[in-house]
C-alpha cells in the first residue's frame, strides 16, 4: 500500500458540561459527542523524500508544524524513526473553527491513516493515546460515534447510537475564540448544567425525541451574549420544523436535528433566504458497529 484515501468526520456535542478549571489548565468536562457525515477528504501517500509535506484547498490554513495534520504525521515519522516521509492532501469541507473538530478529525485521520499505510501496528486504544498529546478532542475523534467523553475528553465510553435523523449544519460568518470562551465561563458562576444523564438515558431506549429534550450546552451561556445570531438560528431552525437546535462546541455552529429529510432541505432554504449563513450542510448521524 502506497497511499490511503479517508474520510475525517466532523462532530457535534449533543451535551457539553463543564465540571471546572484543573491545575494544568484544563478543564473537566462531561460531554456527549456524535459523529455525522459531513467530512474532510484525507489522503495520504508515502514519499521518498524524509518529511511531512501538507497541502489543503484552503490557503489560509497552515501546512507546517502549526497545523495538527502535520503534528501527527511528524509524532508517528519520530517515534518509529520511518525512512520514507509523507505527503499529506486534506480537501477541507468541514467549517473551520467551528465548533465541529475538523482540525482534530484531520489528525486522528493521520493518525489512523498512517498505521495502516506503515504496518506500525498500533492498536484504537494506542492510537488514541497518541492522539491525546495532539488534542482533547482527538482520541474521540479516532472512535468516532456516539460516545460520552469525560476528564479533560479523554476518557471515552461508547454509548448507544443515536437513532436515526438528519442534522441540518449552520455556521454563521463569525469568529469565536475557544479558549476566550473557556475564560469568560470560568469568570462566571453557573447554575444551570445540562441533564448529561438523561440524555444517557435517552439514548439507552432509543428515544430520539427524549435526546432532543435533554440537550444541552453549557457554553452557550458564554458565547450567545457575544453572538446572539447563534440564538436567532436556533429559533429560526426550531420555527422550521427542528426537534431541537443548539450549539455545537464553543460555537459558532448550530445544528438542529430534523426526523424528516424534507423539512430539513426547506430549512436550509431558509437559513439561506435569510442570509443567516452561507456554510449550511445536511449530514446524517454517523453509527459505529462495535464489539
Amino acid at each position: 500500500m502506497e497511499t490511503i484515501e479517508l474520510k475525517a468526520l466532523a462532530k457535534i456535542n449533543l451535551g457539553l458540561d463543564v465540571l471546572g478549571l484543573r491545575a494544568d489548565g484544563y478543564h473537566t468536562v462531561r460531554m456527549i459527542m456524535q459523529s455525522i457525515h459531513l467530512y474532510d477528504e484525507v489522503k495520504i501517500a508515502k514519499s521518498i523524500v524524509p518529511s511531512v509535506a501538507i497541502q489543503t484547498n484552503l490557503p489560509y490554513l497552515p501546512t507546517n508544524e502549526k497545523n495538527i495534520a502535520y503534528k501527527a504525521a511528524a509524532l508517528l515519522r519520530d517515534e518509529f524513526q520511518l525512512p520514507e516521509g509523507v505527503r499529506i492532501t486534506i480537501e477541507k469541507r468541514i467549517p473551520v473553527s467551528a465548533g465541529l473538530g475538523g482540525g482534530s478529525a484531520n489528525a486522528a485521520a493521520v493518525l489512523f491513516g498512517m498505521n495502516r499505510l506503515f504496518d506500525l501496528g498500533l492498536s484504537t486504544e494506542e492510537l488514541m493515546q497518541r492522539g491525546i498529546t495532539l488534542g482533547a478532542d482527538v482520541p474521540y475523534c479516532i472512535l468516532r460515534g456516539t460516545v460520552l467523553a469525560e476528564g479533560i475528553g479523554e476518557v471515552l465510553s461508547p454509548l448507544p447510537s443515536l437513532p436515526k435523523c438528519f442534522v441540518l449544519i449552520v455556521t454563521p460568518p463569525v469568529r469565536v475564540s475557544t479558549a476566550k470562551i473557556y475564560k469568560a465561563l470560568d469568570a462566571q458562576n453557573i447554575t444551570e448544567h445540562p441533564d448529561i444523564d438523561g440524555l444517557i438515558d435517552a439514548l439507552d431506549k432509543g428515544d430520539l425525541v427524549g435526546v432532543v429534550n435533554h440537550m444541552g450546552n453549557v457554553l452557550e451561556q458564554v458565547t450567545i451574549p457575544l453572538h446572539p445570531e447563534i440564538d436567532i438560528i436556533k429559533q429560526e431552525l426550531l420555527a422550521a420544523g427542528a426537534l431541537g437546535a443548539m450549539m455545537s462546541g464553543s460555537g459558532p455552529t448550530v445544528f438542529g436535528i430534523f426526523v424528516d429529510k424534507e423539512l430539513a432541505h426547506k430549512a436550509k432554504e431558509m437559513i439561506y433566504q435569510k442570509s443567516l449563513a452561507k456554510q449550511v450542510y445536511i449530514a446524517k448521524s454517523h453509527t459505529v458497529r462495535r464489539g
